[in-house]
Formats: structure tokens, C-alpha cells, sequence
């Protein structure tokens, strides 16, 4: 297989590459070149070329001139000449698009055999890859890595070179056959922005990440010092926080969150590593600002003795304080209004320290996967005050935290991502087959029934296999769309055939011809009819339900906590204020309200019915509160053996199959207790 990657910005070579010598040579290089070098290492890969575009600057010389070529083993780094020699910030490189896709097509036309697919980063590169598509037909990937329709929202306004960016990055939305996201935040929030997103192409994968340094991380003395000489009580817990000094990054809630806890300021000290400076005076006007604030705070608040804000620190220094706060039996905290993707969080993790994170973007991924801290809103000062000391103060729940962390370096690796990505190409570059008849339908719910014991998993995976062409594969969940494809795919779960998410509340099903998901809109039309969020937030707040994160609001589908309301009181609250809803519990910790007549019952059916299935030909499996009503609807429940809120007890389930092997391996129990029974 041959991969073409497109990147048009900054100083691109394959070795010592300059970061931060121009404000394009960043992340997103660093990004490309290890997603490079992990589909070299796969074995089915045979080449794998980056272009760039060639310049001649004053500072490099030739280094980075037109025709100029470099090579490690498969990878070939290759320079586009488009007619200028000089560089260009990506703000310009929209002047230079039809001298480059002319470029571009010429390359193409010139190789012994053309790429099976063209992975693009960032939207000047779409461009030439929507031209490749229509002039060849290869494949198209799109990776935005930033999205300017989201700087517009948080500038609160754009100019025309942001609008121009905008529609830009519109247009190769709409080519992509394939748009990878690192996150939900990005994939649900950040894409919500753009009218050619179709969710059906997003494919949240998040980045491989070089996490050793931070395995191995020790405190050094240099660090040591740094922190000490502003702190009374060096010994002390340390709540670490490491940002640039810019207000999305929200540190001064950090300190009054500390400001604002006597109890938290007596068990902790607070340090804030924030960039590296000299004079105030001579920073960026936004950095000034909040560093000032940030003293200010400490003075106000009288924080002396309690606070580190140290001056500089070298790229090595980074690993040595996640350690130190480490060995403090202290926390990392990142509190940013919005977190795109979280890699402070993976670099704690990996360093074995427990994090307190907001729940505003990619952290909802990385702690729901690695499990190694608690979620906290952004903007709520004693919520993170109340989550550090609970981190702090019980030994127990530290110990599980770190311990946690460690699982961060299998779960973002390269190689992990390079198997997930390299699936998603054998998708794109299969032939188109035809919809098999279904004969029978398997629906199972994702956590703690298919997944949540690999082995078993691998057998239930045998087994299916097995049942090409004659069995449909559903997915019944209470996640989203999106998180329930990233982690099926994270576990190497074939492609579902059809994917009932945010608890009966959206239906994709996937087209083998497009090769890609596709909406239900019958029932996206079904959801949005008569639904009342703010009749239902209004209730809600009366009964003083809390509301998870914005990502877990959907058309159809509002989601609070459970905490210490009983379900049967809730439910009561809605039916007093005449409100048709279903209110759905599950793991005594979870409450999802949805219209009246709508769960995953419903959904199968609706499923049932498009496949021309009648129900004795479905079978169902789950193990928790919201797979209840879908259980008792067919009449083929599976409950697997680590079920939990009451299930196995449920009169209402004395015609399920409760299995004695849990997870994937009592789905498998029940499938083959029916297939026998001749039911099935």
C-alpha cells in the first residue's frame, strides 16, 4: 500500500527539524512525522511520501528549495515548486493554490503507480488533494489539526482572511471521503461548526503519543530549587499546572479555586509553571496580561510561601516537576475553559500523577479511557478545589489514580493508532459490495457486554466472522456516535453494520457502497419532533438534578447525574409536570431523559423493521439499567453474568438467557443457547 501525506506549512524535512522558527513550524510536523514513521513500521505498507512545498528563505537558504528531496527508507520527503521561491505563512498560501494543485497533479502524473490514498493536513493541503480526487479518484483523509471556525467562536469574530480560511475548509470538507478527529470535543463540538462535516465520515483516532521520557521522569535538583525557594513548606502536596499564560488556558480559577479552600491551601502548595520569561514588559500583550493577574491573585489572596510561579524551565525540565509532584503525593490539574485534545494530561499520566481536568473537550476521552483522575466544569472554582482534595487526601483513591496513568502509554501509542488508521484505509480502498439479506440481527450494548474482557472478545470476534452474509452486527449504547466507533475500533471491533447510540436516540447504518455511516433520518426526524430541552433542563433544576457535560446533550437526549436522587422520585417530577419523557438509570450513577416512546427498544425495532427483520430473528444483550427496556422488548434477551442494576432479579426478564460467562464471552453464551434451541 502507498500513502501520500500532504502538508503545505512550515519548515518540513525529515530531520532535525526547526521547530518554532517560523510560527507554521510546529505540532502538527512533529504530529506528521510520527504518523509517518508508524506506517513505515507496518509490514503491508511499501511507501510512504510527504509533500511539502518548496522555498528559499533568507535564514535556510536552499535547505527547504523546490525539487530538493530526502529519503529514510519508505519515506520519501518531497518539495512542490509552485512558481515562488519564498516563504509563505499559511495566512498566504490561498494565493498559491492553482500553482500548487497544477504542481501537485504533475507529481502524480509522474510516479511509477499512484497512492492508494492522499492524507491531508490542514485545509491548503485539501485543496490538492480534492484535486487529485477528482482528477484520479484516490481516497482522500482530512485532518484539520485546528479549525478556524472555532478560533472565529472564541474571538467572539473572524476577518476576511479567517472567513476565507473557513470556506476554504469547507470545500474539502465535502471531498473527504474519511475526516479524522482526536477527540469527541473535536469530532462533536469543534465540527458542529461546518455544514459538510457529515458525522458518518468523522473517525475519532486519537494521536499516538512519545510518552517515555515521562515513564522514566525523576525530580531534579535544578527543579527542586526552582519550586523550594518560593514555598514555605517544600514537602507539602504539590497541585501542579503547566500552561502557556493565555485565558483559554483558565489558571487564574486555579488560584482562587486554592484561594478560596483554607483546607486545600494547608495540604497543598500550588505550581504553576507558565511559560518562560524575562522582563513582563517584553511578553505577547495576552501572556502579560494574565501573569500579572496571576500575581496579583497571589497577593490579593495573600498566597506567599504557598505559590511557585518560576521563570523559565528548558524543555527537559518538563518530565522532572510532573515527577516531582509525583513524589509530593500531589495532583496536575489542567483547567482550561476548553481542551481540544489533552497531551499534559497523557505526559501526568504516564509520569504515574493522578489529574484533576476539565470536562470541556478532550479530557473526557483520555480519563474515561485511562481512568487516572476526575472531571471537573471549567468555570466552577469549588468543584476543582473539591476534586484536588479529594485526590490529595485519600491515599487509596492516589494509589488507584497513578496506578491508572500507566495504562496512557498503551492506549495513545503509534502503534495503536497506526493499526486503527490503517484499517480505516483498507475501508476507503475496498471494493464496494452490496447490503447482504439479513437473516438474523445480534444487537449488544459496547461497556461491560461486548467489551471489557479482551479475550473473550477474540472469541465472540472468531465466532462472528463466521457469520458473513448471514447475521447483522448492531451496536446498542448509551455513548455517542462517535465515542462508540472510536473505542470499537480502539478494540479492534470489525465495522458494525448499524450503530444505536446516545441510548436509542440516533441510528447510523453503514453503506458499503459509500463506505461510509449514514444517519437514519426517519428517526433523526423522530427525535427532534416535540422535544423540550429547556422544559426539561427547567424540571431538572427544580429536583436539582446535575448536568453532564455538553457533549452528552443531544437532540432527543438530555443526561444528568444520578448522585443521591432516587430514580422512582425523578420519574414522579416528569409525570407531575405532565411531560412525556422516558427516564432511564443505569449503574446508579447515570439518568438520561428521552422523548416519551423512544430507548433502545424502540431504536431495535425501528432497526428490525428497515431490515425487514421480524423480532423472533433479533437478538439483544446487555448487562446494566439502560439495555432494560430493549431487553425486555425481544424475545431473545441476553443478560451477561457481570450484569448489574437489578437485572438478573427483573420479573419483567424471566424469558432471558442469564448467562453464567461474563462480557463478550456471555454474549457468546446466549447466541449459541439460542442458535441451539433453533429460536434463532
Amino acid at each position: 500500500m502507498f500513502i501520500c501525506h500532504v502538508a503545505l506549512q512550515g519548515c518540513l524535512t525529515l530531520r532535525n527539524v526547526p521547530y518554532g522558527l517560523t510560527a507554521d513550524t510546529g505540532g502538527h510536523i512533529k504530529y506528521l512525522l510520527e504518523l509517518a514513521q508508524a506506517n513505515a513500521e507496518d509490514e503491508a505498507i511499501m511507501r510512504v511520501d510527504l509533500v511539502t512545498r518548496g522555498f528559499v528563505d533568507e535564514m535556510t537558504g536552499d535547505r527547504f528549495a523546490p525539487g530538493c528531496s530526502e529519503r529514510d527508507g519508505k519515506i520519501n520527503l518531497v518539495r512542490l515548486d509552485d512558481g515562488d521561491p519564498t516563504y509563505l505563512p499559511k495566512e498566504e498560501l490561498a494565493s498559491r493554490h492553482a500553482a500548487l494543485c497544477d504542481a501537485f497533479l504533475a507529481y502524480l502524473a509522474d510516479l511509477p503507480r499512484l497512492p492508494d490514498v492522499i492524507h491531508c493536513h490542514y485545509a491548503d493541503a485539501g485543496i490538492l488533494g480534492a484535486a487529485a480526487k477528482e482528477r484520479y479518484d484516490i481516497p482522500m483523509i482530512f485532518t484539520a489539526h485546528s479549525l478556524g471556525a472555532v478560533k472565529k467562536a472564541a474571538n467572539g469574530g473572524g476577518d476576511a482572511i479567517l472567513d476565507e480560511r473557513i470556506a476554504i475548509e469547507e470545500r474539502v470538507l465535502e471531498s473527504a471521503d474519511a475526516i479524522i478527529a482526536s477527540s469527541r470535543d473535536e469530532a462533536e463540538a469543534q465540527y458542529a461548526h461546518y455544514a459538510n462535516a457529515e458525522v458518518g465520515r468523522i473517525r475519532v483516532i486519537p494521536p499516538g503519543c512519545e510518552l517515555s521520557s515521562y515513564q522514566a521522569a525523576k525530580p531534579t535538583a535544578k527543579v527542586r530549587k526552582d519550586v523550594g525557594r518560593f514555598l514555605t513548606d517544600p514537602d507539602k502536596p504539590i497541585l501542579l499546572a503547566i500552561a502557556r499564560p493565555v485565558r483559554k488556558k483558565n489558571l487564574l480559577a486555579l488560584v482562587d479555586a486554592y484561594a478560596g479552600d483554607k483546607a486545600l491551601q494547608n495540604a497543598a502548595n500550588l505550581v504553576l509553571v507558565a511559560g518562560c520569561r524575562g522582563l513582563l514588559t517584553d511578553l505577547e500583550v495576552e501572556c502579560r496580561e494574565v501573569l500579572e493577574e496571576l500575581i496579583l491573585a497571589v497577593e490579593k489572596h495573600d498566597l506567599y510561601g504557598r505559590v511557585a510561579y518560576p521563570k523559565r524551565h528548558e524543555p527537559d525540565d518538563i518530565p522532572a516537576y510532573y515527577a516531582l509532584a509525583r513524589e509530593s503525593g500531589g495532583v496536575f490539574v489542567n483547567p482550561a475553559l476548553n481542551e481540544p485534545f489533552g497531551l499534559t494530561l497523557l505526559e501526568a499520566a504516564a509520569a504515574r500523577l493522578p489529574v484533576v481536568a476539565t470536562d470541556s473537550g478532550g479530557p473526557n476521552d483520555i480519563i474515561e479511557r485511562c481512568r487516572n483522575g476526575l472531571l471537573v466544569p471549567p468555570t466552577d472554582s469549588n468543584a476543582i478545589a473539591h476534586a484536588c482534595k479529594s485526590i490529595i487526601k485519600d491515599r487509596r483513591q492516589w494509589l488507584r489514580f497513578s496506578n491508572a496513568g500507566a495504562g496512557a502509554v498503551a492506549a495513545y501509542d503509534w502503534a495503536g493508532h497506526a493499526e486503527i488508521y490503517h484499517r480505516l484505509i483498507g475501508d476507503l480502498t475496498a471494493i464496494p459490495t452490496a447490503t447482504p439479506r439479513w437473516k438474523r440481527l445480534l444487537v449488544c450494548d459496547i461497556d461491560n457486554t461486548l467489551l471489557g474482557d479482551r479475550e473473550a472478545l477474540r472469541d465472540f470476534l472468531d465466532w462472528q466472522s463466521e457469520q458473513a452474509g448471514k447475521m447483522a452486527l448492531g451496536i446498542a449504547t448509551g455513548r455517542s456516535f462517535n465515542s462508540a466507533q472510536a473505542i470499537l475500533a480502539a478494540e479492534g471491533v470489525p465495522t458494525p453494520d448499524v450503530i444505536v447510540s446516545g441510548v436509542g436516540t440516533q441510528i447510523h447504518w453503514y453503506d458499503r457502497a459509500t463506505r461510509r455511516y449514514i444517519e437514519d433520518a426517519d428517526w433523526a426526524q423522530r427525535m427532534a419532533k416535540d422535544w423540550n430541552p429547556a422544559r426539561i433542563a427547567q424540571i431538572a433544576q427544580t429536583i436539582g438534578l446535575r448536568p453532564q457535560s455538553l457533549l452528552e446533550q443531544k437532540t432527543g437526549k438530555t443526561s444528568f447525574f444520578l448522585d443521591d436522587h432516587d430514580e422512582a422520585d425523578v420519574r414522579r417530577a416528569f409525570r407531575d409536570a405532565d411531560l412525556p419523557v422516558e427516564v432511564i438509570a443505569s449503574h446508579s450513577r447515570y439518568l438520561d431523559v428521552l422523548p416519551g416512546g423512544v430507548g433502545k427498544d424502540a431504536a431495535v425495532m425501528h432497526v428490525a423493521e428497515r431490515l425487514g427483520l421480524l423480532l423472533s430473528r433479533v437478538v439483544v444483550a446487555g448487562d446494566s439499567g439502560n439495555d432494560r427496556a430493549m431487553l425486555r422488548s425481544c424475545p431473545h434477551p441476553i443478560v451477561v453474568g457481570n450484569w448489574s442494576d437489578g437485572l438478573a432479579d427483573d420479573p419483567a426478564l424471566s424469558h432471558a438467557y442469564i448467562a453464567s460467562a461474563s462480557h463478550a464471552a456471555g454474549v457468546l453464551e446466549g447466541v449459541k443457547h439460542f442458535r441451539a434451541q433453533g429460536s434463532w
